[in-house]
């Protein structure tokens, strides 16, 4: 298949990534420069630049330190991607600024609400556990909307089995995927947005209909056929989405290689004492890139 994913999508990023990064101070008022920054970009350049921001954003970039400002700034940056998405399917929705005991995002339509938190991860990262993906939180922080949605880079999620399943189907907590949610937006854009809105009220309602299992084919074979049987033209928006999740994987791995081949050459070329204090790093970047390598498609998008 053509290429999916333009190189305007590889510069973008690359664009918010220093913008981020250059970014300091008052942290809530860096989250609205960024949401007005982003809702203003996509005013101008259309839903295909938000598009572009989905499918590339849910992989932390590996130049931003742990814990640090910006990093935790990035994590805003894929909230204010979440919720624009929601907006351009004709929800109403907020980003809050509450740091704790709270969902990331409110959204509302005329029928029901939920809350919903968007999930990044860097790619050297592959071994996460339930926590990190907040499903049990995400039930409580619904404080009276019927639903909660998780969504996550696509190829983190577990594949086989996994107690995030279990949890989800059992606490009615949609788990979704950055990619799935382009899905709707591109299905959006060729029928309409009511028909997109009506297809995610739909995948809500299944959740809780579903059998509690940890595996992970039950849950995205029953998530994948409900999306798949609402309409005749999802069919070819699947195909180009599960050619699109296999390029950002490419795309985001060689990012990541690339910062961290540049960081291993600068520490092979310090001086003996700075090489000293940089040694437990350089056994860190040999493991990230190890890491980074074993990363493929998990297949999910194959599973209809």
């Amino acid at each position: 298949m053509s290429k999916i994913i333009p190189d305007r999508a590889v510069k973008r990023r690359q664009f918010w990534i220093k913008k981020i990064q250059k970014l300091s101070g008052d942290f809530d008022a860096n989250t609205d420069r960024l949401e007005k920054e982003l809702e203003e970009e996509i005013r101008k350049s259309g839903i295909a630049s938000l598009i572009d921001h989905l499918r590339l954003c849910g992989n932390i970039p590996e130049s931003y330190r742990h814990d640090t400002s910006e990093e935790k700034l990035y994590s805003k940056y894929t909230d204010c991607l979440l919720s624009l998405a929601y907006k351009a399917l004709g929800f109403k929705s907020l980003v809050l600024r509450e740091r704790a005991d709270a969902a990331d995002i409110e959204v509302f339509a005329e029928n029901f609400s939920f809350v919903a938190d968007a999930k990044s991860f860097r790619l050297s990262r592959t071994a996460k556990n339930q926590k990190d993906f907040k499903i049990q939180a995400m039930d409580s922080w619904k404080r009276g909307k019927l639903y909660a949605m998780v969504v996550c880079p696509i190829y983190q999620l577990p594949n086989t089995s996994s107690q995030i399943y279990e949890q989800a189907t059992a606490r009615n907590v949609c788990i979704f995927t950055y990619s799935h949610i382009v899905l709707l937006l591109a299905f959006s854009e060729i029928e309409n947005k009511v028909k997109a809105r009506e297809l995610l009220e739909k995948i809500f309602k299944l959740i809780p209909s579903m059998n509690p299992s940890k595996n992970a084919i039950d849950y995205w074979l029953a998530i994948n056929k409900t999306i798949l049987s609402f309409s005749k033209r999802i069919e070819q928006l699947w195909a180009v989405e599960k050619e699109a999740v296999i390029q950002s994987i490419s795309i985001a791995k060689e990012e990541a290689l690339t910062f961290l081949a540049k960081e291993r050459e600068r520490i092979m070329q310090m001086s003996h004492n700075e090489a000293l204090k940089e040694l437990l790093k350089v056994y860190k970047v040999e493991s990230r890139i190890k890491k980074i390598n074993a990363i493929s498609d998990n297949g999910l998008f194959n599973i209809k």
